[in-house]
């Protein structure tokens, strides 16, 4: 059966981050679960880039789908030899938003979902998809809620889910809704009748000091859209995926975003409630402090915030894309070995 959502997601057994054995058990069990639980045909496609010599593959550590389970799982493995291509490659041990590329020019859904491998999907969430009823013309975000470290990965995967449900330390991402409100604090939106009468307010003051263009660029959801972007296949062909920039992952997720708004696309986001949550770890990026962020930047390259919104401009303006990456991106003109498990 052709899957109706490939979800793309990249990593290598090094440990990397706090916990990550266990957070990665868990996200694949949690699909694995969900999948059958809504009966929805998803194949999870995970990119292991230049895994250590000296460590076991993922596919030996991580749980293995069952022939009769809805969720396919495929690993695409991309050696040292590909890695070493890049000028940072001892800097950078995994390319992120490339190693995501190479599973998107190899997704077999319609639909495909980049994310990232330390997340929970939502039982609301997991209603909404399987509808199937989204549109090739959106380009779908949703919600990360960030929870404790301490979700035990011995629970059933509707106890993990009710511990995030009631345990959020914070909220990634806009309101729908809500979409000139800015930032506020958390307890605002509890309180829909107050949020409502902010929106609004805010609504006016943004029309009265911005032009269009800076409201089509304020109103994009880029935070933390490295863990949930979704959209038609097609639509991330037309974009060339993310650009394959030789630096570190940060703000390249939003370049993503920003293409797909460029080409046409309409933003569509998932209700408060249809979120992903997020294991929380004391490397994060959202758990740093501001001089923490500082001293992690300073050790590795990266573009700013600044070029990024630039750029972003100048897209939004000219309707196009930023073209930076060559016709075989993701790799497509390269064989690469490939683990599957539960495939037709």
């Amino acid at each position: 059966m052709k899957p109706y959502i490939s979800i793309i997601a990249a990593s290598r057994n090094d440990n990397h981050g706090e916990n990550m054995g266990k957070r990665m058990r868990m996200f694949v069990n949690g699909l694995i679960a969900q999948a059958n639980k809504f009966k929805l045909s998803m194949e999870l496609i995970i990119v292991e880039w230049n895994p250590p010599a000296e460590n076991t593959l993922l596919n030996e550590v991580l749980p293995k789908p069952k022939a009769d389970d809805f969720l396919s799982l495929r690993y695409i493995i991309v050696p040292n030899e590909v890695h070493k291509q890049f000028r940072f490659s001892d800097k950078l041990p995994l390319y992120q938003m490339i190693a995501k590329n190479v599973g998107i020019r190899r997704a077999k859904a319609d639909f495909v979902l980049c994310t990232n491998v330390d997340v929970l999907f939502s039982n609301e969430l997991m209603e909404y998809l399987v509808q199937q009823n989204l549109d090739k013309n959106n380009f779908y975000r949703t919600n990360r809620c960030d929870i404790p470290a301490a979700v035990d990965e011995t629970w059933s995967v509707e106890k993990q889910l009710e511990f995030g449900a009631h345990n959020i330390i914070r909220r990634l991402g806009f309101d729908g809704e809500l979409m000139n409100m800015g930032i506020m604090p958390a307890w605002v939106y509890n309180y829909r009748w107050l949020a409502k009468i902010i929106n609004r307010i805010s609504a006016f003051r943004r029309k009265r000091y911005f032009t269009p263009l800076e409201l089509e660029f304020y109103s994009l959801d880029t935070k933390a859209c490295g863990d949930f972007t979704m959209m038609h296949r097609d639509a991330w062909l037309k974009i060339q995926g993310y650009p394959e920039l030789d630096l570190y992952s940060i703000h390249i997720d939003s370049m993503g975003v920003i293409a797909a708004k460029a080409s046409g696309l309409n933003q569509a986001i998932f209700p408060p409630r249809a979120c992903i949550y997020h294991i929380d770890h004391y490397n994060g990026w959202e758990s740093m402090t501001a001089l923490e962020k500082v001293n992690f930047i300073n050790q590795k390259p990266g573009i700013g915030w600044d070029i990024v919104s630039e750029t972003a401009m100048q897209l939004l303006t000219d309707r196009t894309s930023y073209n930076f990456n060559k016709s075989s991106w993701g790799f497509a003109d390269t064989t690469f070995e490939e683990i599957s498990f539960n495939i037709d």
